[in-house]
């Protein structure tokens, strides 16, 4: 497939990076020549030093053979008007990115898709979801729905009283056969690999489990994690990530949000009304004590500087906050976040990434995640007839030792795979994926 990003930001240099190592003829678009100079020297792909609303720069970049274009400048009229001239030209499917909520009125957005625009993203608000996510099931790093919650995606670090440490694989599933969750892989000193029968489960480790409702409870006991209370939560940042998250969670807890600017600060008081809106500098620690930092549930740290993110997470960890969420945008800073105990990154262009990556795939995906911390994937497929996944039990079709099966929703049920499971036509079927193994997995189910 031929895809053509327009923008070359974060987001956009990431969505390069993931989609360089495939087999899709990728084209990237930016004003900036400097920004093109920089892909060029990290990554196999075309360039064109143009404006994604000039139609002779989009007829050099060859929309009119793009399976999908996708506008990820910091412009919203310029996406708009880009994915709009690129369908007329000949773009099989468009992708806008907006930060405003307007746009996602129904209304609104029912007339975007008329002139031409097939997918909206807005990565502050999709940033904010995950958040709420997080606090839905406070005894976990990370968790990842599917299908409406008939199956989650649980990522959980073992810690030093977990009762699975020093147990093998092997030996909790043979001791436990009526247990109904998996672990997928693992996540070791920042390398991530899907374990063998004889893997030991050790301090620190993320594990990455599948589950349904069902088994949530089981799970929690095994890796000796508890659900949290989360009554009192302290935001600290007025980002619109902060906002959203503070109108949501303010219906249902206490929330103090705290801004450094003054006149920000009168606005968002006004604007929500279920939260006390502070105004002070987070970077000031007596004032964050003076406001009850020692006292909150959670602390989240959304500010657009990623050290302070970071550095107010670690400090809220030691007065005793249970549980901490910090937004951390530099790619690089995402292990060390986590080895220094912050129990949940937010990460904006790896979320953004999800989104737009499950339209690059041939079979049907209505779920692809890109994991923090981690190259990992995790995909939701819906089974094709005939296609290859319903050729035998897993253990017989030779799927790839690079991607497991974690999990089948079928009709209104749903279970953990194992190696006799067949799947079938229909089929709602959860993988987790290795890069390697991308578009090997994409052939079984396409």
């Amino acid at each position: 497939m031929r895809i053509i990003i327009a923008g070359m930001g974060a987001i956009g240099m990431h969505m390069t990076k993931m989609l360089s190592t495939g087999n899709h003829e990728i084209v990237v678009m930016d004003k900036r020549e400097e920004m093109l100079l920089d892909v060029t020297a990290h990554f196999d792909v075309m360039t064109i030093h143009g404006s994604a609303t000039s139609f002779a720069d989009l007829k050099e970049a060859g929309i009119k053979k793009a399976g999908l274009f996708v506008a990820l400048t910091h412009s919203n009229e310029i996406n708009i008007t880009a994915c709009m001239i690129a369908k007329q030209l000949g773009a099989k499917r468009t992708i806008a990115r907006i930060d405003n909520q307007e746009y996602l009125l129904p209304l609104n957005k029912a007339h975007l898709f008329t002139m031409g625009i097939d997918s909206l993203i807005y990565p502050q608000k999709l940033a904010a979801r995950e958040i709420i996510n997080l606090l839905n099931e406070t005894g976990t790093s990370e968790v990842f729905n599917f299908s409406g919650g008939n199956l989650s995606l649980y990522v959980i670090k073992l810690e030093d009283d977990a009762p699975i440490i020093g147990k093998r694989l092997l030996d909790v599933a043979v001791n436990n056969k009526d247990i109904v969750f998996r672990a997928l892989a693992i996540s070791r000193d920042g390398q991530t690999a899907i374990p063998h029968p004889d893997e030991v489960f050790k301090q620190n480790d993320l594990v990455y489990v599948i589950t349904n409702q069902t088994g949530v409870s089981h799970m929690m006991k095994f890796a000796g994690t508890k659900r949290l209370a989360c009554n009192n939560i302290m935001i600290l940042g007025g980002s619109q990530m902060g906002v959203r998250a503070a109108h949501v969670l303010g219906k249902n807890s206490n929330i103090k949000l705290i801004e450094i600017d003054k006149s920000k600060s009168e606005q968002l008081a006004d604007y929500l009304t279920d939260s006390l809106v502070i105004n002070a500098d987070g970077r000031d620690i007596e004032a964050l004590k003076e406001e009850g930092l020692a006292l909150m549930d959670v602390f989240i740290s959304v500010t657009g500087n990623d050290e302070l993110n970071i550095l107010s997470c670690i400090q809220a960890k030691n007065m005793g906050v249970k549980k901490t969420i910090a937004s951390v945008e530099n790619m690089e800073y995402l292990h060390l976040a986590e080895s220094m105990g912050i129990d949940a990154i937010i990460n904006k262009k790896l979320i953004a990434a999800s989104y737009i990556l499950r339209f690059t795939m041939t079979a049907e995906v209505p779920s692809f995640l890109c994991l923090t911390g981690s190259d990992a994937e995790v995909l939701e497929f819906v089974v094709k007839n005939n296609s290859k996944i319903t050729k035998g039990t897993l253990r017989e079709i030779g799927f790839p030792k690079d991607a497991v099966v974690g999990g089948v929703i079928r009709d209104r049920t749903s279970f953990i795979a194992t190696g006799d499971t067949q799947i079938l036509p229909l089929d709602r079927v959860v993988v987790f994926a290795l890069p390697s193994a991308l578009q090997k997995i994409d052939a079984f189910f396409n």
